[in-house]
């Protein structure tokens, strides 16, 4: 098998998205030091932002008129139109309560779970599964015809249904309780996923429909909706990305149907079951099931990449993360791209037949412009994800990538500190040392004034 084919196969793998191994290292930080807090600086800190968020704004804008006229016929939308998410209102920073966040048409009162940033706010709503000719509704949409046309029903309708248009937002029970999640789950704390309040959030993956489906009568059905979690920023990763997963129910009587004396086979074994748990599973309805989820995983890779094989080598490859696949089949390098509305990306995926073949051609690229801050962390409530967001909202699209690249503890004061690495870099164009300079600061200046870090001296 071909490396190129071995090398998206093993890309397949990935469902959610994967964590990614955080380098350190324990040379001297000397990035940014904090000026004093308090004098014109601190006065300036709401200006910088402001300019950071306007400029980032100018650019979006400029780049949606650009794009306004691609591909566009009585069928497709404007690309450059699409429903707004309103910024929460009321006072107060993330998280501090008082206030409701206004989304999708309804309010949600803020308390002290409420953790969404502008930046993640503005991506709801944007569906970019159901924009046409979009990378990844041209993947929803293959995944759906090979569904449809390999999975028939008795009266010849297609055995899976599809949902790609529930709400994105869910109650925390729907997101957790119904899969069974513990209660003390590291997924459920603040620092990983993204909460309206205590009780609703938005989704961190398309599970948390699944019991009301299930309990509606549904047996077999795909859900392809966006998804939300905290992460950091780099070219694999971005806090909202698109999932399709599939789940199908089977009887006793559709289970062994086609089993030399199946009509003796029994799907639990003779066990208790409670309220958190059913009664064990019997092997042959294990292995049956077992062998159905692999043949349609099969089937499905297949139709997508190619019968490839994988020679001598043994494996299994599960993947319905649509940015994932979208990569590997469009050869697409970084996972904002996306959320572009640069027409030169978009007019790449206006093809006729949604299985043509398409190849990404590369953008501009410019150099890369790096600047390092430094800084003491608050004693409690401080995790990554909170640098990360607010990096996110002043600087936009125009920051490339963040590393922490130090961590330090004070010998006497056990205090830590962190060192990150800043790439800015706009995916069509790059900034002036000076535009740098002024996006670095405002983000320095709301570091110390809604994190409460403190400057490393």
């Amino acid at each position: 098998m071909a490396a190129p084919r071995r090398a998206a196969l093993r890309n397949c793998q990935t469902v959610f998205y994967s964590s990614c191994t955080i380098l350190h290292s324990h040379r001297p930080c000397t990035g940014f030091q904090f000026p004093p807090i308090g004098g014109e600086p601190v006065k300036e800190v709401a200006a910088m932002v402001g300019w950071a968020l306007r400029r980032a704004a100018q650019v979006h804008v400029h780049l949606a008129r650009k794009a306004s006229g691609v591909c566009r016929g009585p069928e497709h939308q404007a690309l450059g139109a699409r429903p707004t998410a309103l910024e929460p209102t009321g006072r107060g920073a993330p998280g501090a309560p008082g206030g409701a966040v206004e989304l999708l048409g309804k309010s949600y009162a803020r308390d002290g779970y409420s953790n969404l940033s502008r930046k993640v706010l503005s991506r709801v709503g944007r569906n970019l599964h159901n924009r046409p000719h979009h990378p990844l509704w041209l993947i929803k949409e293959r995944v759906k015809q090979h569904f449809y046309a390999r999975y028939v029903g008795r009266s010849g309708t297609p055995l899976f249904s599809v949902y790609d248009d529930l709400s994105p937002v869910v109650t925390t029970w729907q997101n957790f309780d119904s899969l069974l999640v513990p209660a003390d789950h590291p997924s459920r704390k603040k620092g990983d996923s993204y909460y309206l309040n205590a009780t609703h959030m938005l989704r961190a993956h398309t599970s948390a429909h699944q019991w009301d489906l299930l309990r509606a009568g549904l047996d077999a059905f795909l859900v392809v909706g966006d998804v939300y979690r905290r992460d950091q920023i780099d070219a694999q990763h971005h806090p909202v990305f698109h999932q399709l997963e599939g789940v199908r129910l089977f009887s006793r009587h559709q289970l062994f149907a086609g089993i030399k004396d199946g009509e003796n086979l029994q799907l639990f074994e003779q066990s208790s079951r409670s309220a958190r748990k059913q009664e064990t599973h019997t092997l042959e309805a294990t292995k049956l099931v077992e062998f159905d989820l692999k043949q349609t995983l099969t089937r499905l890779m297949t139709h997508l990449f190619g019968d490839a094989g994988a020679e001598d080598q043994i494996g299994w490859a599960f993947g319905l993360g649509l940015e994932r696949l979208a990569m590997v089949l469009y050869d697409i390098p970084d996972i904002r791209l996306f959320w572009s509305e640069d027409e030169r990306f978009l007019k790449q995926f206006c093809v006729q037949d949604i299985n043509q073949k398409v190849k990404f051609q590369p953008l501009s690229k410019y150099p890369a412009v790096i600047n390092d801050i430094s800084f003491w962390l608050p004693r409690e409530n401080y995790t990554e994800n909170d640098f990360y967001d607010l990096v996110r909202t002043i600087g936009g699209d125009l920051v490339e990538k963040v590393d922490l690249i130090d961590k330090f503890e004070h010998p006497k004061t056990h205090r830590t500190s962190h060192c990150y690495r800043v790439t800015y870099r706009h995916m069509e164009r790059t900034m002036s040392q000076r535009e740098v300079g002024r996006v670095h600061q405002a983000v320095q200046e709301a570091a110390v004034r809604l994190l409460g870090v403190e400057g490393r001296f």
